[in-house]
Protein backbone atom coordinates (compact mmCIF):
# COMPACT_ATOMS: atom_id res chain seq x y z
CA UNK A 1 0.00 0.00 0.00
CA UNK A 2 2.82 2.41 0.87
CA UNK A 3 4.51 1.85 -2.51
CA UNK A 4 1.21 2.49 -4.29
CA UNK A 5 0.74 5.78 -2.42
CA UNK A 6 4.29 6.87 -3.21
CA UNK A 7 3.85 5.95 -6.89
CA UNK A 8 0.63 7.98 -7.14
CA UNK A 9 2.21 10.91 -5.27
CA UNK A 10 5.10 11.13 -7.71
CA UNK A 11 2.76 10.87 -10.70
CA UNK A 12 0.59 13.68 -9.30
CA UNK A 13 3.70 15.85 -8.96
CA UNK A 14 4.64 15.06 -12.55
CA UNK A 15 1.14 16.00 -13.73
CA UNK A 16 1.26 19.30 -11.86
CA UNK A 17 4.72 20.16 -13.17
CA UNK A 18 3.74 19.35 -16.74
CA UNK A 19 0.53 21.36 -16.51
CA UNK A 20 2.45 24.39 -15.33
CA UNK A 21 4.78 24.27 -18.32
CA UNK A 22 2.40 23.97 -21.27
CA UNK A 23 -0.06 26.62 -22.38
CA UNK A 24 -3.68 25.84 -23.15
CA UNK A 25 -3.18 26.52 -26.85
CA UNK A 26 -0.66 23.70 -27.34
CA UNK A 27 -1.17 21.37 -30.28
CA UNK A 28 -3.90 18.84 -29.42
CA UNK A 29 -2.96 15.20 -29.76
CA UNK A 30 -4.90 11.98 -30.20
CA UNK A 31 -2.79 9.27 -28.59
CA UNK A 32 -3.60 6.06 -30.44
CA UNK A 33 -1.80 3.59 -28.19
CA UNK A 34 -2.71 3.62 -24.49
CA UNK A 35 -3.13 0.55 -22.25
CA UNK A 36 -4.78 0.55 -18.82
CA UNK A 37 -4.36 -3.03 -17.67
CA UNK A 38 -5.01 -4.47 -14.21
CA UNK A 39 -1.56 -3.65 -12.84
CA UNK A 40 -2.03 -0.02 -13.89
CA UNK A 41 -5.49 0.49 -12.44
CA UNK A 42 -4.36 -1.14 -9.18
CA UNK A 43 -1.82 1.70 -8.82
CA UNK A 44 -3.50 4.52 -10.71
CA UNK A 45 -7.23 5.06 -10.09
CA UNK A 46 -9.37 5.93 -13.14
CA UNK A 47 -9.92 9.57 -12.15
CA UNK A 48 -6.19 10.18 -11.81
CA UNK A 49 -5.44 8.30 -15.04
CA UNK A 50 -7.91 10.54 -16.88
CA UNK A 51 -6.23 13.60 -15.35
CA UNK A 52 -2.89 12.40 -16.70
CA UNK A 53 -4.35 12.12 -20.19
CA UNK A 54 -6.10 15.50 -20.04
CA UNK A 55 -3.07 17.28 -18.60
CA UNK A 56 -1.03 15.92 -21.51
CA UNK A 57 -3.35 17.91 -23.77
CA UNK A 58 -4.86 14.85 -25.38
CA UNK A 59 -7.92 15.37 -27.53
CA UNK A 60 -8.67 11.65 -27.39
CA UNK A 61 -6.92 8.45 -26.33
CA UNK A 62 -7.35 5.01 -27.88
CA UNK A 63 -7.42 2.73 -24.81
CA UNK A 64 -7.25 -1.05 -24.55
CA UNK A 65 -6.52 -3.21 -21.55
CA UNK A 66 -6.01 -6.68 -20.10
CA UNK A 67 -8.72 -7.33 -19.07
CA UNK A 68 -11.26 -5.08 -20.75
CA UNK A 69 -12.42 -3.89 -17.32
CA UNK A 70 -9.71 -1.22 -17.34
CA UNK A 71 -10.93 0.22 -20.62
CA UNK A 72 -14.51 0.29 -19.36
CA UNK A 73 -13.49 2.09 -16.16
CA UNK A 74 -11.76 4.85 -18.11
CA UNK A 75 -14.58 5.09 -20.66
CA UNK A 76 -17.08 5.54 -17.85
CA UNK A 77 -14.90 8.20 -16.25
CA UNK A 78 -14.37 10.20 -19.46
CA UNK A 79 -16.55 9.13 -22.42
CA UNK A 80 -15.58 12.29 -24.33
CA UNK A 81 -11.87 11.43 -24.11
CA UNK A 82 -11.59 7.64 -24.21
CA UNK A 83 -11.94 5.65 -27.43
CA UNK A 84 -12.38 2.03 -26.29
CA UNK A 85 -10.50 -0.64 -28.23
CA UNK A 86 -11.11 -4.29 -27.35
CA UNK A 87 -8.05 -6.35 -26.50
CA UNK A 88 -8.32 -10.17 -26.78
CA UNK A 89 -6.36 -10.77 -23.57
CA UNK A 90 -8.01 -11.58 -20.26
CA UNK A 91 -4.75 -11.04 -18.39
CA UNK A 92 -1.05 -10.49 -18.97
CA UNK A 93 0.96 -13.41 -20.33
CA UNK A 94 -1.36 -14.32 -23.19
CA UNK A 95 0.48 -12.57 -26.01
CA UNK A 96 1.84 -15.77 -27.48
CA UNK A 97 -1.04 -18.12 -26.66
CA UNK A 98 -4.30 -16.24 -27.24
CA UNK A 99 -4.48 -17.21 -30.91
CA UNK A 100 -4.83 -20.87 -29.91
CA UNK A 101 -7.68 -20.26 -27.44
CA UNK A 102 -10.96 -20.91 -29.26
CA UNK A 103 -12.95 -19.23 -26.48
CA UNK A 104 -11.45 -15.84 -27.36
CA UNK A 105 -13.76 -15.27 -30.32
CA UNK A 106 -16.89 -15.89 -28.25
CA UNK A 107 -15.54 -13.64 -25.48
CA UNK A 108 -14.92 -10.82 -27.94
CA UNK A 109 -18.30 -11.33 -29.55
CA UNK A 110 -20.05 -11.04 -26.19
CA UNK A 111 -18.17 -7.87 -25.29
CA UNK A 112 -18.83 -6.34 -28.71
CA UNK A 113 -22.54 -6.94 -28.16
CA UNK A 114 -22.32 -5.34 -24.71
CA UNK A 115 -20.14 -2.24 -25.17
CA UNK A 116 -19.11 0.18 -27.90
CA UNK A 117 -15.64 -0.14 -29.39
CA UNK A 118 -13.84 1.53 -32.26
CA UNK A 119 -11.51 -1.39 -32.85
CA UNK A 120 -10.12 -4.75 -31.79
CA UNK A 121 -6.56 -4.81 -30.46
CA UNK A 122 -3.83 -4.18 -29.82
CA UNK A 123 -3.23 -7.86 -30.52
CA UNK A 124 0.02 -9.66 -31.28
CA UNK A 125 0.05 -11.94 -34.32
CA UNK A 126 2.74 -12.67 -36.89
CA UNK A 127 2.89 -14.29 -40.30
CA UNK A 128 0.77 -17.41 -40.59
CA UNK A 129 -0.85 -16.76 -37.20
CA UNK A 130 -3.43 -14.83 -39.23
CA UNK A 131 -4.55 -18.07 -40.90
CA UNK A 132 -5.47 -19.67 -37.57
CA UNK A 133 -9.21 -20.02 -36.84
CA UNK A 134 -9.08 -17.57 -33.90
CA UNK A 135 -7.52 -14.80 -36.00
CA UNK A 136 -9.91 -15.51 -38.83
CA UNK A 137 -12.75 -15.14 -36.32
CA UNK A 138 -11.35 -11.85 -35.04
CA UNK A 139 -11.11 -10.45 -38.56
CA UNK A 140 -14.70 -11.52 -39.20
CA UNK A 141 -15.88 -9.82 -35.99
CA UNK A 142 -14.19 -6.59 -37.03
CA UNK A 143 -15.89 -6.85 -40.40
CA UNK A 144 -19.31 -7.52 -38.88
CA UNK A 145 -19.03 -4.64 -36.42
CA UNK A 146 -17.33 -2.30 -38.91
CA UNK A 147 -14.41 -1.52 -36.63
CA UNK A 148 -10.65 -1.42 -37.15
CA UNK A 149 -7.97 -3.95 -36.23
CA UNK A 150 -4.99 -2.72 -34.18
CA UNK A 151 -2.31 -5.22 -35.11
CA UNK A 152 1.11 -5.63 -33.53
CA UNK A 153 2.32 -7.64 -36.49
CA UNK A 154 4.94 -8.08 -39.16
CA UNK A 155 4.33 -7.12 -42.78
CA UNK A 156 3.45 -10.70 -43.73
CA UNK A 157 0.63 -10.74 -41.16
CA UNK A 158 -0.70 -7.41 -42.41
CA UNK A 159 -0.76 -8.77 -45.96
CA UNK A 160 -2.64 -11.85 -44.75
CA UNK A 161 -5.23 -9.72 -42.92
CA UNK A 162 -6.04 -7.89 -46.14
CA UNK A 163 -6.04 -11.14 -48.07
CA UNK A 164 -8.68 -12.43 -45.65
CA UNK A 165 -10.69 -9.21 -45.80
CA UNK A 166 -9.69 -6.72 -48.52
CA UNK A 167 -12.08 -4.23 -46.93
CA UNK A 168 -10.45 -4.38 -43.49
CA UNK A 169 -9.34 -1.19 -41.76
CA UNK A 170 -6.03 -1.75 -39.96
CA UNK A 171 -3.91 0.32 -37.60
CA UNK A 172 -0.36 -1.06 -37.71
CA UNK A 173 1.03 -0.83 -34.19
CA UNK A 174 4.54 0.62 -33.93
CA UNK A 175 4.55 0.91 -37.74
CA UNK A 176 5.64 -2.72 -37.65
CA UNK A 177 9.01 -1.79 -36.08
CA UNK A 178 10.35 -1.51 -39.63
CA UNK A 179 12.07 1.35 -41.42
CA UNK A 180 10.29 4.15 -43.28
CA UNK A 181 10.91 2.60 -46.69
CA UNK A 182 9.07 -0.58 -45.72
CA UNK A 183 6.30 1.40 -44.03
CA UNK A 184 5.88 3.41 -47.23
CA UNK A 185 5.71 0.20 -49.28
CA UNK A 186 2.98 -1.19 -47.05
CA UNK A 187 0.94 2.02 -47.00
CA UNK A 188 1.16 2.15 -50.80
CA UNK A 189 0.05 -1.49 -51.09
CA UNK A 190 -2.88 -1.18 -48.66
CA UNK A 191 -4.97 2.02 -48.89
CA UNK A 192 -6.86 1.15 -45.69
CA UNK A 193 -3.74 0.73 -43.58
CA UNK A 194 -2.71 3.34 -41.02
CA UNK A 195 0.44 3.23 -38.83
CA UNK A 196 1.16 4.44 -35.31
CA UNK A 197 4.61 5.48 -34.06
CA UNK A 198 4.16 4.20 -30.51
CA UNK A 199 7.35 3.28 -28.65
CA UNK A 200 9.49 4.57 -31.51
CA UNK A 201 11.89 7.50 -31.40
CA UNK A 202 14.24 7.12 -34.36
CA UNK A 203 12.06 9.37 -36.50
CA UNK A 204 13.10 12.50 -34.58
CA UNK A 205 16.13 13.82 -32.71
CA UNK A 206 16.58 17.16 -30.96
CA UNK A 207 13.32 18.48 -32.33
CA UNK A 208 14.12 17.62 -35.95
CA UNK A 209 12.57 14.87 -38.07
CA UNK A 210 14.82 12.34 -39.76
CA UNK A 211 14.92 12.92 -43.54
CA UNK A 212 13.69 9.46 -44.48
CA UNK A 213 10.82 9.60 -42.00
CA UNK A 214 9.94 13.11 -43.13
CA UNK A 215 9.75 11.80 -46.70
CA UNK A 216 7.32 9.13 -45.49
CA UNK A 217 5.14 11.69 -43.66
CA UNK A 218 5.06 13.92 -46.74
CA UNK A 219 4.24 11.05 -49.09
CA UNK A 220 1.47 9.72 -46.82
CA UNK A 221 0.36 12.81 -44.89
CA UNK A 222 -2.95 11.26 -43.78
CA UNK A 223 -1.83 7.77 -42.76
CA UNK A 224 0.54 8.06 -39.76
CA UNK A 225 -0.26 8.97 -36.16
CA UNK A 226 1.37 9.14 -32.74
CA UNK A 227 1.03 7.01 -29.61
CA UNK A 228 2.78 6.38 -26.30
CA UNK A 229 2.21 2.67 -25.50
CA UNK A 230 1.70 2.37 -21.73
CA UNK A 231 2.37 -1.36 -21.79
CA UNK A 232 3.58 -1.28 -18.17
CA UNK A 233 2.24 0.92 -15.33
CA UNK A 234 5.51 2.86 -15.23
CA UNK A 235 4.95 3.98 -18.82
CA UNK A 236 2.15 6.23 -17.54
CA UNK A 237 4.95 8.51 -16.35
CA UNK A 238 5.79 9.15 -20.00
CA UNK A 239 2.37 10.08 -21.36
CA UNK A 240 2.92 13.80 -20.85
CA UNK A 241 6.63 13.64 -21.63
CA UNK A 242 5.84 11.83 -24.87
CA UNK A 243 3.19 14.41 -25.81
CA UNK A 244 5.68 17.22 -25.17
CA UNK A 245 8.40 15.47 -27.18
CA UNK A 246 5.97 14.83 -30.05
CA UNK A 247 4.92 18.49 -30.14
CA UNK A 248 8.59 19.45 -30.24
CA UNK A 249 9.48 17.45 -33.33
CA UNK A 250 6.16 18.09 -35.06
CA UNK A 251 6.82 21.83 -34.73
CA UNK A 252 9.57 21.39 -37.33
CA UNK A 253 6.96 20.30 -39.89
CA UNK A 254 4.49 22.46 -41.84
CA UNK A 255 1.43 23.23 -39.71
CA UNK A 256 -1.00 21.12 -41.72
CA UNK A 257 1.25 18.07 -41.70
CA UNK A 258 1.94 18.45 -37.98
CA UNK A 259 -1.78 18.67 -37.23
CA UNK A 260 -2.41 15.60 -39.38
CA UNK A 261 0.09 13.54 -37.42
CA UNK A 262 -1.04 14.94 -34.09
CA UNK A 263 -4.77 14.37 -34.38
CA UNK A 264 -6.40 14.63 -37.81
CA UNK A 265 -5.22 11.25 -39.10
CA UNK A 266 -6.48 9.48 -35.99
CA UNK A 267 -9.80 11.28 -36.35
CA UNK A 268 -9.92 10.19 -40.00
CA UNK A 269 -9.46 6.59 -38.85
CA UNK A 270 -12.32 7.02 -36.39
CA UNK A 271 -14.47 8.54 -39.13
CA UNK A 272 -13.71 5.51 -41.31
CA UNK A 273 -15.35 3.24 -38.73
CA UNK A 274 -18.15 5.69 -37.93
CA UNK A 275 -16.99 6.36 -34.38
CA UNK A 276 -18.69 9.16 -32.48
CA UNK A 277 -17.89 9.99 -28.86
CA UNK A 278 -20.65 10.22 -26.29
Amino acid sequence: MFNRIVWIFHLVLAVAASSAVFASDRLPIIDTHIHYSHDAWERLPPALAVNVLRDAGLKKAFVSSSSDAGTQMLAKEAPDLIVPVLRPYRRRGELGTWMYDASVVDMLGTLLDTHRYAGIGEFHAFGSDIDLPVLQGVIELAKQHRIFLHAHSDADAIDRIFKTDPGAIVLWAHAGFVGPEKVASMLHKHPKLWADLAFRSEHALDGEVDEDWRALFERFPTRVMVGTDTYTPERWYYVQEHASWSRDWMSSLPDELAENLAFRNAQQLLDAVGWQSD
